[in-house]
C-alpha cells in the first residue's frame, strides 16, 4: 500500500480479525489498523497525514521516503570486479549496480 511516497507493510491478525499496518520507509513509528481493505487504506492515509501534521506543529522535518542513495561496503576485489563488469557493459558503476540490484528483486 502506498500514499504520498510512503509505503506500508500490512498483516492480518487472525485472532483479532483485523488488518494492521506500519509505514516502512521511515525510522519513525507510524501504524494503523482496519477491519476491511477500504478501512485499512483510509486509516493508512489518515495516519500519514497525522504524522505530517504532527511534524509541522512541532516544527520538525518529517522523515522522507528514501532518497535513492546508500553506501555499500564490499571487498576491494568485488568492487574491482563490479567496476570491470560495468565498463564492459558501457555503463556507470551506479547504473550497473542499480540494474543488477533491480533484477535481483524481480
Amino acid at each position: 500500500m502506498k500514499y504520498k511516497n510512503y509505503e506500508a507493510k500490512i498483516e492480518f491478525d487472525n485472532k483479532a480479525n483485523i488488518f494492521h499496518g506500519e509505514v516502512l520507509n521511515i525510522n519513525d513509528t507510524v501504524t494503523f489498523q482496519g477491519s476491511s481493505v477500504n478501512e485499512l487504506e483510509k486509516e493508512f492515509k489518515k495516519s500519514v497525514k497525522y504524522y505530517l501534521d504532527l511534524c509541522k506543529r512541532n516544527k520538525v522535518e518529517p522523515q522522507k521516503p528514501f532518497s535513492g542513495k546508500f553506501v555499500l561496503r564490499i571487498s576491494p576485489e568485488i568492487h574491482q570486479k563490479i567496476f570491470i563488469a560495468a565498463q564492459k557493459a558501457k555503463k556507470s558503476l551506479n547504473s550497473f549496480a542499480g540494474e543488477v540490484l533491480t533484477k535481483a528483486l524481480l
